[in-house]
């Protein structure tokens, strides 16, 4: 009879992880169960593991689908966050260069769009 609760008490964290976008707080708060007991969950069941990672991936997918639409209506700052994280083999880093006489110096990499000419 436990282990039946159980079972309905992991789906029902599931569902709610699905709908809060995989935020556990959110989900463990709507089912009212504690952290503890889904990271007891997490760590015990394997095929439960992998539902919660597939949550998490869609959840960036969601948060990656939502970044290149801001990066389609223009927006400058969505753009070069994607190019700083997913553009580094390209040459989109910042850096910072240690001089041997023990100062550091930054270096910012800034992109601004060249204005329009009427």
């Amino acid at each position: 009879m436990k282990t039946n609760k159980i079972e309905h008490t992991k789906k029902a964290i599931l569902e709610a992880l699905e709908k809060s976008l995989g935020v556990v707080t959110t989900a463990c708060k709507q089912v009212g169960v504690g952290r503890t007991t889904f990271y007891e969950y997490l760590n015990k069941d394997e095929s439960f593991a992998n539902k919660v990672a597939d949550i998490q991936n869609i959840a960036l997918d969601f948060a990656e689908s939502q970044l290149h639409k801001q990066i389609q209506e223009g927006n400058v700052t969505a753009t070069i966050f994607l190019l700083k994280t997913k553009g580094k083999k390209r040459g989109y880093i910042e850096r910072q260069e240690i001089q041997h006489d023990s100062t550091i110096e930054s270096k910012l990499i800034e992109w601004t769009p060249a204005k329009d000419k009427k």
